[in-house]
This record gives C-alpha cells, sequence and structure tokens, in this order.
C-alpha cells in the first residue's frame, strides 16, 4: 500500500524526527515586564524578533509580539509609556527543548498561536515561531487555522477547508502518526467550528446566555479524518429561557452546523448535531440525559453514550461541559450493571476474524472483498477504551490517553494496554492511508480497504492486530461474567 515518497524537504516529515532544540535560532530576548511598551518595541527592532519574553528573577512571566503591539497599543490608542506587562500574554503556553518539533507546530495550530517559549525544565532556552516550523508552506495546519480566522464569511472558509484532504494527504506521505494526524485534522474543524460562531455570533447578535459548543465522536476524541461527518451539541447556561432565547440558539447552533456542512463536514444521519432540539439544551437538561442513560441502559441510550460519552469544549463558557462531566463520571465509576450493558453492546462490533484465524472480508454487497477498517478495526477498540475510561472515572477523552490510563488505573494490564494502543495506531494509520491514496486518484475518501493493497507482511500485522483486539474484547466480556467488573 504504497503513497508517493515525501520529498526531502518535507516540513511535516523534517519535524517528526527534529527536537525543539535544533530550531530554536538564537538565545532568548527578555525584557522586564516593568519597562515600557515603548522599550520593548525599541528592543525588537534592534534585535529583529517578532517576540520578546517577559522574564524577572529568571520566572518566565508572559510574551509579547508584534501583533500585541498593534493591536493592544498602537491600535487601541495605548500611552507607550506604560509597562509593557499591560499588553503581554501573561503564562503563556511553553513547550520543552526536547520535544518534537511537530508537537510544537500541533500547539500552535489548536490554539492559534505563532510563538511558544522553549523550556529547559526551569530555564528559558529561547523560542519558536511558526515560521521557524513551516516555512510557510501552505497546508500547514498553524497558517491553515490562520487563515481560518481570517475568513470573513462562509465563501472563505468553504475555499480554506478545501485544504484538509491535501493536509491529510500530505501528512500521509511524510509519515506522520496516526495520533497525530488525527490532533491536526480536527484542529481544523476545531477553527472552522470557532470561526462559524464567530460570524454566527456577528450576524445575530451577542448570545443572551452563556451557552459551550460542545464536539463528540471522532471531533471530540481529536481523532478526525478527511472522511468525517458532524456529531456536536450544545449546553446552555441553566439561566436559558426556551421562548425568551430558543430562536438564537436556533439560529446560531443552524448557521454552524450549515456552514460545516458546506465546508464538507456533513450533516450526522442520526442527527445527533446542535441544531436539533433535543441537542441543544441547559445544562440541568443535560445531566438528566446522562442520569436516565446510566441508571436504564437501553440500547438506544447504548447507542447514545458512545457519541455524547466522547465530548470536548471547542468554544465558549467550558465551565459548563466540565463540570457536567465531574457529574457524568461520579455515576459511572464503578457502576457494574451500566458498564456491563456497555461491554455487551461492544462486543456485537467484533474484528473480521474467520473460524480459523484468517481475515474474513465483506461478503456481499457494494463493499464485497473489503475490510471496514472503521467499524470492524477501530471502533472496538474505541469502546474498550471508552469502558475503561468510565469504570475508572477518568475524564481522558482521546482513546489513546484512554488506554494509556486504563494501564495506569490497572483497568487493563500495561502489556494488554500497549497492544491495544499499536493495534489502533496501525489501523488508523492504514485507514488514513487509504483514504490519502483515493484522495490522490481523485476519489472519495472512505473506509473499505481491499486486501490486495496490502503487503504480506501488513496482512500479517493486520490479522496481529485484529486478534489483539478479539483477545481484549473476551477479556472484559469474561469479567463481567464472572462478577468482577
Amino acid at each position: 500500500m504504497d503513497l508517493p515518497p515525501a520529498s526531502a524537504s518535507d516540513p511535516h516529515l523534517n519535524l517528526m524526527t527534529t527536537p525543539v532544540r535544533a530550531l530554536l535560532k538564537r538565545a532568548p530576548v527578555t525584557i522586564s515586564p516593568t519597562v515600557s511598551i515603548r522599550a520593548a518595541a525599541q528592543l525588537m527592532s534592534e534585535q529583529r524578533v517578532s517576540s520578546v519574553l517577559l522574564v524577572e528573577q529568571d520566572h518566565l512571566f508572559g510574551l509579547v509580539t508584534d501583533r500585541d503591539l498593534r493591536n493592544r497599543a498602537v491600535a487601541a490608542g495605548l500611552d507607550t509609556s506604560l509597562a509593557v506587562l499591560e499588553i503581554a500574554t501573561i503564562a503563556p503556553l511553553t513547550i520543552h527543548i526536547d520535544a518534537p518539533g511537530f508537537e510544537a507546530l500541533l500547539m500552535m495550530a489548536r490554539h492559534n498561536i505563532h510563538h511558544v517559549p522553549v523550556m529547559d525544565g526551569q530555564r528559558i532556552a529561547g523560542m519558536i515561531t511558526a515560521t521557524d516550523l513551516t516555512e510557510q508552506h501552505s497546508t500547514s495546519a498553524v497558517y491553515m487555522v490562520g487563515d481560518i480566522y481570517k475568513q470573513p464569511s462562509l465563501e472563505g472558509l468553504v475555499a480554506a477547508a478545501v485544504k484538509v484532504k491535501a493536509l491529510q494527504k500530505h501528512l500521509a506521505n511524510a509519515g506522520a502518526s496516526a495520533y497525530s494526524t488525527g490532533h491536526i485534522v480536527t484542529a481544523i474543524a476545531d477553527a472552522l467550528t470557532g470561526r462559524l460562531l464567530q460570524l454566527g455570533e456577528r450576524e445575530l447578535g451577542p448570545a443572551p446566555v452563556d451557552y459551550v459548543w460542545v464536539a463528540a465522536g471522532s471531533q471530540g476524541r481529536n481523532e478526525q479524518t478527511a472522511k468525517s461527518d458532524q456529531d456536536n451539541c450544545m449546553i446552555l447556561d441553566d439561566a436559558y429561557d426556551p421562548v425568551a432565547h430558543g430562536p438564537y440558539f436556533e439560529a446560531l447552533a443552524n448557521y454552524v452546523c450549515d456552514g460545516l456542512d458546506a465546508c464538507g463536514y456533513v450533516y450526522c444521519p442520526g442527527e445527533m448535531m446542535a441544531k436539533t432540539d433535543t441537542w441543544r439544551q441547559p445544562r440541568a437538561r443535560w445531566a438528566e440525559y446522562f442520569h436516565s442513560w446510566v441508571e436504564t441502559p437501553e440500547p438506544t441510550a447504548l447507542m447514545l453514550t458512545c457519541v455524547f460519552f466522547d465530548v470536548r469544549a471547542v468554544f465558549g463558557r467550558t465551565e459548563l461541559l466540565t463540570d457536567l462531566r465531574r457529574h457524568v463520571l461520579e455515576r459511572t465509576r464503578g457502576n457494574r450493571l451500566f458498564l456491563a450493558h456497555l461491554v455487551n453492546n461492544a462486543l456485537s462490533r467484533h474484528p473480521p476474524l474467520g473460524l480459523f484465524g484468517g481475515i474474513s472480508p465483506i461478503k456481499s454487497g457494494e463493499h464485497k472483498g473489503t475490510v471496514d477498517l472503521k467499524m470492524n478495526g477501530i471502533v472496538p477498540i474505541i469502546d474498550l477504551a471508552r469502558i475503561c475510561a468510565l469504570a475508572a472515572g477518568h475524564d481522558a477523552v482521546s482513546t489513546q490517553d484512554r488506554l494509556l490510563h486504563a494501564a495506569e488505573s490497572g483497568e487493563i494490564n500495561s502489556k494488554d494496554a500497549h497492544d491495544l494502543r499499536d493495534a489502533l495506531e496501525f489501523l488508523a494509520s492504514l485507514r488514513i492511508r487509504h483514504q490519502a491514496q483515493r484522495i490522490a486518484v481523485g476519489q472519495a475518501a472512505d473506509n473499505y480497504l481491499e486486501l490486495e493493497e496490502l503487503s504480506n507482511f501488513e496482512r500479517q500485522q493486520m490479522k496481529d492486530a485484529f486478534s489483539v483486539v478479539k483477545t481484549l474484547q473476551d477479556v472484559l466480556g469474561q469479567r463481567y461474567q464472572a462478577g468482577r467488573f
């Protein structure tokens, strides 16, 4: 299953193996937080840098960029004799000097920032910028996110979203891990969502009560690919009045969901989206939903848990989700009846292994002879990881993070957790490469892989991955049946 080789100068490929340490170009440029804005600007001009670190007694207080000077000082008509601390970003995000450059790229994309201080323990080692990482590459996630937030209309967002498929193909060519690819592709979806909400509020006016827009499913887990539909919802403050506030939030949700559909994130076939009244409710109503699903885990409830237990705040007042998640995890931790139903539901989706352990492709229909990498390979691992997280009451959402915690908390032993993580990375990487290959020849991305696309070695790896999943499914099934879950 070969893709065209990545260029030797491919920035993403280089960033896989290059530590941040190797990308630093100079010693850190620092200044006291108490000096004037004018002095800070003069220093940046003299040193020819786009940012300066605010340091006092070797402690990092903040960061000022040329954008801060423009937007927070000059444009705001601020007195430049004031302390530079007035326009600084306090307690900025930082990265360790030995982290891979790719991690810095991901941080910038997710938070829409272009400067990250580099730390060597407690020592300030320097500054890394988006330009250092990407060399202005047109499909860089950092520049794509920045471009998205500059768009004044839906038409501009649609044009920006077209680059997502090229980005995934590029990352596949560069050998990016499935974990990193998922986070980066999801960062683009988050940015499109955030910008649509900003444009929606610009058109409709400010929200009458606080809310948080929540990503669910693969976006919530940071595991999106170029083949993704929408799963989202809105949690509203309990001050919400359906008569007074309902029309506003209905209009805002429709604006965002319709916009995402136009950008290529098609409507959820099951209508699990914020534009559906059921999934646009105040926090108290959401608490009732989760209580019902946990206490009465009938089939529909179990289906909904697979979507709405994998949630992450994207835009708005995040505390609304944080408080709700804490409430939910208190109910799921050690809840044997609920967890037993989840296990039984998870066992309904199993790897495609035949009677004698061989790979058994789909027997008939449109996808005859293929393997559904998503539903028969990746989803069973997601299900197992979700069960472990809910059993332990842990708030991790990413499948890889859930498996890490499952080993730490003893939900499954460390070897099994490691094997599951490896199986997930292998199967998810196959899926991304398969989709990239189809995109490269003008076909729509899908999840159906023909075994002929694989080498004999890859077929054996796939068989081993499926066997790992089947073994862990059996372990959880037996544990529940023995009454020890």
